[in-house]
């Protein structure tokens, strides 16, 4: 197996990790609503740790997709190439904030339940505001990752690494997913309130995973681009 393909194999896997992951993760943490969040939180300590660790890797492997990729990306535009990774390292950086905040609530939730309610008022009210800022921090993350894959998609569709149709859809699928930031952004609703536009996107990377594993990069690509840069 060479470097071209095993960086394909590797990409997919990742690409698995970083959707998946999250997933399972947000079945683990009560859902951050209502009146009652910190004491659901509370009474599931171990769980939303375990949903925590989850969340973490795959937060970071949403970063390492367009570092894992560059060395082959920056063959056909070093700059765009770059810019997926300090895209996708941004959005990382945002998903970060917005994990801080829900081990605050955590730890938040702990001291609601024992502290006997003492001040119950004020220990809401910092929740709501951690809840306020994990959305917020969520939703430039996603802004960030549109921008990042956005520029991978392009260079897909630019160079035939993989099918048109694969690389169109995605293009296709990050508009939406643009559209449903836009969205949120100015109804004030969290980004998770526009699933049918985000979910074409989430479809497209497993799909794009799965192509990677089996298929990977086209080799004429690869081929053709190895003979141009040894003639140069």
């Amino acid at each position: 197996m060479n470097s071209t393909r095993k960086i394909a194999v590797i990409t997919g896997v990742i690409f698995i990790i970083a959707t998946v992951l999250p997933i399972l993760a947000s079945s683990l943490v009560p859902v951050l609503t209502g009146a009652d969040y910190l004491t659901q939180l509370s009474a599931h300590t171990n769980q939303v740790a375990a949903g925590v660790l989850l969340i973490l890797i795959g937060y970071f492997a949403c970063a390492g997709i367009a570092v894992v990729m560059y060395p082959v990306l920056k063959k056909w535009n070093a700059g765009l190439a770059l810019g997926s990774v300090v895209f996708r390292t941004i959005e990382t950086a945002f998903y970060m904030v917005g994990l801080v905040c829900l081990l605050s609530l955590l730890t938040l939730g702990q001291q609601f339940t024992t502290a006997g309610a003492a001040d119950p008022t004020s220990l809401q009210a910092i929740g709501n505001l951690l809840v306020s800022v994990r959305d917020n921090a969520a939703l430039v993350a996603v802004f960030a990752f549109c921008l990042g894959a956005f520029m991978y998609y392009y260079l897909f569709f630019q160079s035939r690494l993989i099918p048109r149709w694969l690389s169109g859809f995605g293009i296709v699928a990050i508009i939406l997913m643009i559209a449903a930031c836009v969205l949120a952004l100015f109804s004030g609703n969290r980004i998770t309130s526009y699933i049918p536009l985000a979910a074409p996107i989430a479809v497209q990377e497993m799909i794009l995973a799965v192509w990677l594993i089996v298929k990977g990069f086209n080799p004429s690509v690869i081929a053709s681009q190895s003979a141009k840069t040894e003639t140069n």
